[in-house]
């Protein structure tokens, strides 16, 4: 584990590097079939997400990755939301994990990492933006603290099946 990590429960998590952009992207394409957790209906390229990636280099706004056996498994993302001053203590945190390491607490950590670490970001606010199809993200979600404050009826559209996008949040300083 390079230096900068740090422990939360059994896992432990670290700012991404460069070298881990491709790995990053890789678990996000893992998702995009299922029709889940994103609203890409293609899977995306490491060139067309590296503007995304150096956003997330300000210390603000970070991108947090968890090793496993030599391999990056998991990953969280702390995204401002709305772009507005008056915003800047709220951030959007999405989580993914590699399809092999699913359903062993990676999300879990990382999720309570983010609430742990949120008032030294400045934080106040985190919201999760999921699926209301997506039982499990919104029952982990839930599990760790996040409140429904919000519905946004049929705003999606996959595969020509009209989709609810459920805003979670929760108050963490």
């Amino acid at each position: 584990m390079s230096t900068g990590a740090r422990r939360v429960g059994g896992y432990r998590h670290r700012q991404a590097g460069a070298a881990d952009l491709a790995p990053i992207v890789a678990i996000y394409n893992e998702t995009v079939a299922s029709r889940l957790v994103t609203a890409d209906l293609e899977p995306v390229t490491v060139e067309s997400r590296r503007a995304w990636f150096a956003q997330h280099q300000d210390p603000a706004r970070p991108l947090w990755v968890i090793d496993c056996d030599g391999e990056v498994a998991a990953w969280l993302s702390f995204s401002s939301f709305y772009g507005r001053p008056a915003y800047a203590a709220t951030a959007e945190v999405s989580v993914y994990v590699a399809a092999g390491w699913r359903r062993r607490g990676l999300a879990r950590h990382l999720l309570r990492a983010a609430a742990a670490g949120a008032p030294a970001l400045g934080l106040r606010t985190l919201l999760g933006l999921i699926f209301g199809h997506n039982a499990p993200s919104l029952a982990l979600f839930r599990a760790e603290g996040y409140e429904h404050w919000g519905t946004l009826p049929r705003v999606a559209a996959l595969d020509g099946i009209e989709r609810d996008l459920v805003l979670l949040g929760r108050r963490v300083a």
